[in-house]
């Protein structure tokens, strides 16, 4: 077994996507705390700015704000390359960008699918192979990915979006093997239902599937120990557990008709989250 040395965040310098609220943020402010050096990257810049200076005024770190559309084509080789030419080099990265709707799948804006899973999926594995060997060669490299517990069996009412956390789940574990004999720690982030501003521009208030709300406090706090684990795992639930290993032990239609009944919900138009905690 391969055991990792400690994390010293002080010699760290970690981008933190969809920063600009929510989880994103409680990363960034948990990571501050810690004597990380940051990049904070969303589209809000006015809310960049607010919480990067929030840190520098707290923690005495450099921040970077980028604001940015990661839904584009090639986002992280571009961000890459524009940081690297300012001189910053990073040796950790938290993707955390996305958004979800809560709807029948015939209510769904096409358009909208397409950059949800563009962002969700696409910018994700292209940040990941942007940083992956530079990462993987820095001493203690740090990669989260941010997953969901809906990424463990289908979701009916929010069946892309579940789908493309299942993708970011089992890429992620993928990557934490190929990591392995590394300094580079990897971790998928599973949170169950949370307190922010997602679920309810999702529109899925009363969807907690059976599981108490955390707080992103909470969510980071078990991220982050998992990561400082000598030997962590390669994704980690933070709550909601039981609901995960529930429906993998279920036949697969019992598990589907359980899920549906917890999403369902008023036939209404599909409302968008913005980038996600």
């Amino acid at each position: 077994m391969y055991f990792m040395s400690k994390i010293d965040y002080s010699k760290q310098t970690i981008i933190v996507t969809g920063a600009s609220s929510g989880l994103g943020a409680e990363f960034a402010r948990q990571l501050a705390a810690r004597g990380s050096s940051l990049v904070l990257v969303a589209r809000r810049a006015d809310r960049l700015e607010a919480l990067a200076d929030e840190l520098t005024r707290a923690h005495s770190v450099t921040v970077t704000t980028i604001a940015r559309d990661l839904g584009l084509p090639d986002a992280g080789r571009t961000l890459r390359e524009e940081l690297e030419s300012r001189g910053i080099y990073a040796t950790g990265l938290v993707n955390n960008a996305g958004f979800g709707t809560h709807s029948s799948f015939t209510e769904e804006d096409p358009d909208r699918l397409q950059d949800m899973i563009a962002l969700n999926v696409g910018a994700l594995v292209d940040l990941s192979r942007a940083y992956f060997e530079p990462l993987a060669a820095a001493e203690t490299g740090v990669l989260i990915n941010v997953a969901s517990l809906l990424g463990f069996q289908p979701t009916p009412y929010m069946s892309a979006y579940g789908a493309t956390k299942a993708f970011v789940l089992n890429f992620t574990e993928g990557l934490w093997a190929e990591a392995g004999g590394t300094g580079l720690r990897v971790l998928a982030v599973c949170p169950g239902a949370m307190d922010t501003e997602f679920y309810d521009a999702a529109g899925s208030q009363n969807a907690d599937y059976g599981t108490k709300r955390l707080t992103p406090e909470a969510v980071v706090n078990k991220a982050l120990a998992t990561l400082d684990r000598r030997s962590a795992p390669p994704s980690v639930i933070t709550n909601g557990r039981s609901l995960a290993l529930a429906t993998k032990l279920l036949p697969r239609r019992q598990a589907v008709q359980i899920m549906a009944r917890f999403a369902r919900r008023p036939h209404t138009q599909a409302p968008v989250a913005p980038a996600h905690s």
